[in-house]
């Protein structure tokens, strides 16, 4: 187990449109957990393009991001993306899992790989510093990512693996989505379900490896954590060893008033504030044709059942 002296970090992990930024919502109105968005996308999308923070401001304004700049590197100004770009492409990569997921990392990767890290600790450190949380959350999703900075021997990492259902996921990535803090208006990317699929296989056999790690990690699945929110979110701290009482202040059954956050990128959920009422997003059910449902269930057959999804009728 990696163990830092600071606060955990909870790690969302899996593959996109998966639930990530819904988990990470409700993570939000914890008391003493502090949420920071997809980390893997800050010094791109923050730091070199300015996108808006979950708060509305753009990166560059947002009172939040420039006191952890500050206190994690002096400003923002004293950190390079184009370096961070050239030490995620050399470690945090599918093709690097081969080296980042040993106990031991080859020497000649070793210093880069620390070298990565440390940037994500001196952000999580910092906002720890500047928020007082117990538990910090990044929603990075990324398991290269996670397995990079578990190298860290500072960083508390813990890892939330969120799973959907292979059809649900596959309908959700084929539809045209807006990115709202794109200055542009840019859309969201695009697969087509055989490709999203591949994605989907490999994203949620890649947590072996964190597991291999000793890295702690427990699975929920999205369909679990919109029908039971509460008791959901309850299981996943007490397998995972969190701190406090995970206490969803929910509204109504399925019901909850969402705050605002300071969510660095992520899906557009990230903007919605006020009450928010938990519906799954079963529309693959009716709209998915018949030929792309037989494609992706064969696909991915194997760990449907291994995820507990039924493979006939509507679930």
């Amino acid at each position: 187990m990696t163990q830092g002296g600071g606060a955990p970090v909870l790690f969302i992990g899996g593959w996109g449109r998966s639930g990530s930024t819904l988990l990470e919502c409700l993570l939000s109105e914890l008391d003493g957990v502090t949420v920071l968005g997809e980390v893997v996308h800050l010094w791109e999308r923050g730091l070199r393009e300015g996108e808006r923070c979950a708060c509305g401001s753009p990166f560059p304004e947002c009172p939040f991001w420039s006191e952890v700049g500050d206190v994690a590197f002096g400003g923002w100004a004293n950190v390079d993306p184009d370096r961070l770009a050239v030490l995620k492409q050399a470690v945090d990569r599918q093709r690097r899992v081969i080296h980042t997921a040993r106990r031991r990392l080859p020497r000649g990767i070793a210093p880069l790989v620390h070298e990565y890290a440390s940037y994500y600790r001196r952000v999580y450190d910092a906002a720890r510093r500047v928020t007082g949380a117990r538990v910090l959350v990044d929603s990075s999703k990324e398991i290269p990512t996670a397995l990079a900075v578990g190298h860290d021997p500072q960083v508390d990492l813990r890892v939330a693996h969120i799973v959907r259902d292979s059809r649900g996921v596959a309908f959700s990535w084929a539809k045209t989505v807006e990115r709202p803090e794109s200055p542009e208006g840019d859309l969201m990317t695009r697969y087509s379900p055989a490709k999203s699929t591949a994605y989907w296989i490999s994203g949620n056999l890649l947590p072996e490896g964190l597991r291999y790690r000793r890295i702690p990690t427990s699975r929920l699945r999205y369909e679990d954590l919109v029908a039971r929110p509460q008791a959901t979110v309850a299981g996943l701290w007490r397998e995972l060893g969190l701190p406090g009482v995970a206490d969803l202040p929910m509204t109504g059954p399925n019901e909850v008033h969402l705050h605002g956050t300071h969510s660095v990128a992520g899906n557009p959920m990230r903007f919605r504030r006020g009450r928010t009422v938990l519906r799954a997003d079963v529309q693959w059910q009716t709209s998915l044709t018949r030929r792309d449902r037989r494609l992706v269930t064969a696909m991915s057959l194997p760990m449907l059942w291994r995820f507990g999804y039924p493979i006939r009728g509507r679930g």
